[in-house]
C-alpha cells in the first residue's frame, strides 16, 4: 500500500514523480550558488525540497500547515528548522527570523482561497533582491483544448476531491497576482510533458532592491 505524504494527500510516489518533472526548471531559476542562503519554503509538507537546499549548503525553515508533515520534515532533516504553522501577513514576525534570500512555493497557491494573503507574505518575507519560485499546475488555451478533445475535462475539474484544488491557474494569471504583491522581473518555466500541454510552470519573481 503506498504511503501517504501528507502534502493535499499526494502519495509518496506522487510526490517524488511531481518533483521529477520540476527539478529542472527550479534548479534553472535558483541562484548561482546556494551555499550560505536562506530559504523558506512555503509549504514544504514532507520537507523533500528543504532536503534539497540543505544539501546545497543553504540554512532552510520550512512552514506548512500539517501536523503530519512538520513532523516527518524533521525527522528526515534535523539540519532544518520546520514549523507547523500557516504562512502569514507578517512571516518574519512570527518566524523571529530574518529576511530571506528565497522563498519556494511547490504546488501549494491552487489550493489557497486567499492567494493574495500568500503573494503578499512570500514578498514581505524576502530581502530586497530576494526570489519567489513557485510552482502551480499550467493551464491554458491548448491544454484546455485537449482536455476537452479527449473527455477528460470533466475528471480534470472535478469537484468531488476532497481537499483539492480550488483555483486553476494559467500564466497570465499567476504572473498578474505576483505582479500585485509587489514583484518584478517574472520568468517564467513550463514543466513536464509537451509544450503548452505542461503538467505545472514555475514561476520567479523578484523583490526589487
Amino acid at each position: 500500500m503506498a504511503h501517504e505524504v501528507p502534502e493535499f494527500g499526494f502519495t509518496c510516489e506522487e510526490a517524488r514523480h511531481t518533483a521529477a518533472y520540476l527539478r529542472s526548471p527550479i534548479m534553472s531559476l535558483l541562484p548561482g550558488d546556494m551555499k550560505g542562503k536562506r530559504v523558506l519554503d512555503v509549504g514544504c509538507g514532507n520537507g523533500y525540497w528543504c532536503g534539497q537546499f540543505l544539501s546545497m549548503g543553504a540554512t532552510v525553515v520550512g512552514v506548512d500547515a500539517s501536523e503530519q508533515g512538520i513532523a516527518v520534515a524533521r525527522k528526515a532533516h534535523p539540519g532544518g528548522r520546520f514549523e507547523n504553522i500557516l504562512i502569514q501577513d507578517d512571516p518574519l514576525g512570527v518566524l523571529q527570523e530574518q529576511a530571506f534570500d528565497v522563498v519556494v512555493s511547490t504546488e501549494v497557491v491552487e489550493h489557497l482561497y486567499d492567494p493574495r494573503q500568500w503573494a503578499r507574505s512570500c514578498f514581505a518575507a524576502l530581502r530586497p533582491g530576494g526570489a519567489l519560485i513557485c510552482t502551480t499546475p499550467y493551464h491554458g488555451y491548448l491544454k484546455n483544448v485537449a482536455l476537452a478533445v479527449t473527455g477528460k475535462m470533466e475528471s480534470h475539474f472535478t469537484a468531488l476531491w476532497d481537499g483539492g484544488h480550488i483555483k486553476f491557474w494559467s500564466r497570465e494569471t499567476l504572473s498578474t497576482l505576483l505582479k500585485e504583491a509587489g514583484f518584478r522581473d517574472i520568468q517564467f518555466r513550463g514543466a513536464g510533458r509537451a509544450p503548452y500541454l505542461w503538467m505545472s510552470m514555475v514561476l520567479r519573481g523578484t523583490r526589487p532592491s
